[in-house]
């Protein structure tokens, strides 16, 4: 990955704000994506689209939901900076992870056997 494309799919405030949350989460979907940053469908899906077109996240399907994880390919560099940035602005979207834990139902995840 280029660093040029990298810091680009980081330079929108709802792309970023969806990066941290789900490297804080570890995966999320769509509507809880909706519930955090208080936006519609069809904009969080056109900033997913875009993080996985950089190669920064990638999905899972489980029955009708959609999950997003941080693409366990990323340079090691990339994982740094996204975690760094997590560690010193928890301020930026503590908000956003506060409305995602009022979220009432949360899609199951099937757990991995032992």
């Amino acid at each position: 990955m280029l660093p040029l494309t990298f810091y680009k799919c980081l330079a929108d405030d709802t792309r970023l704000r969806c990066l941290l949350l789900i490297q804080q989460e570890g995966e999320l979907c769509v509507c809880e994506l909706m519930e955090a940053l208080q936006e519609s469908q069809p904009k969080i899906s056109r900033h997913l689209a875009q993080l996985r077109e950089c190669k920064l996240l990638v999905d899972r399907r489980q029955g009708q939901w959609i999950f997003y994880q941080l693409n366990p390919n990323l340079p090691t560099w990339a994982k740094d900076v996204l975690a760094t940035t997590a560690d010193n602005n928890a301020d930026f979207f503590s908000k956003n992870s506060q409305q995602l834990q009022k979220m009432g139902t949360r899609p199951q995840r099937d757990q991995a056997c032992c």
